[in-house]
């Protein structure tokens, strides 16, 4: 128990300690040199992966927010840094529905692909699932990718102070379900809330072990 206790203070002074912005990247050029252990925020437009950032790092404006679906059109790169210990967070543009030309999804859906294909820096992607759609074709694609890519990846449901125990069990079952089928998977389900703050710890805990 003590040996948890010191992870998860450790983890909670990793990610409340300096966060600096290194870039946004709209092309590979600008992609930053691999020189840090680097987590990726995936999942569909509107999921929830910018406020998320924000509520790990207990920031309101490190990564931009908006309630229009296909926002972040970058990926942005963030460096935490606590005395020796230091990981770069990575937010990724949304996949599926975004009010933006098809020929700009293409580009940065493309660049998104690329980019978790191949970085050897990459550690693992958080895959954000709205609970309250459960896991959809978009997200089963990426998974398929990451399989393929040999990239771990953990689940990680948001929004869960909207649904009830009910609605709230239902959904980590069909998600684990779907999930022991794919073999670069973390086997447990991150459940989350950036509003209640629900779950942070723990995803804060796991993300700090690849500092």
């Amino acid at each position: 128990m003590l040996y948890e206790e010191v992870d998860i203070e450790n983890a909670r002074k990793l990610f409340s300690g300096e966060c600096n912005f290194i870039a946004a990247a709209l092309n590979e050029n600008a992609i930053p040199p691999e020189d840090s252990n680097e987590i990726a925020f995936a999942g569909r437009s509107n999921v929830g992966k910018s406020s998320l950032v924000n509520a790990l790092t207990n920031r309101k404006t490190l990564a931009r927010t908006s309630q229009t679906p296909g926002r972040t059109r970058q990926l942005i790169f963030f460096d935490l840094t606590y005395q020796s210990r230091k990981l770069r967070l990575v937010d990724l543009p949304g996949y599926g529905y975004a009010k933006a030309p098809k020929k700009d999804i293409h580009s940065w859906t493309s660049l998104t692909v690329k980019y978790l294909k191949g970085r050897p820096s990459l550690r693992t992607v958080c895959l954000l699932v709205d609970s309250r759609r459960g896991i959809g074709d978009h997200d089963k694609t990426i998974m398929k990718e990451l399989d393929m890519a040999a990239v771990s990846w953990v689940l990680v449901l948001t929004k869960v102070d909207k649904l009830n125990n009910e609605e709230l069990k239902k959904v980590k079952e069909e998600s684990h379900g779907i999930i022991s089928k794919h073999p670069a998977s973390y086997p447990e389900i991150m459940i989350t809330s950036s509003l209640k703050n629900d779950g942070l710890s723990s995803l804060r805990t796991y993300l700090a072990s690849f500092a």
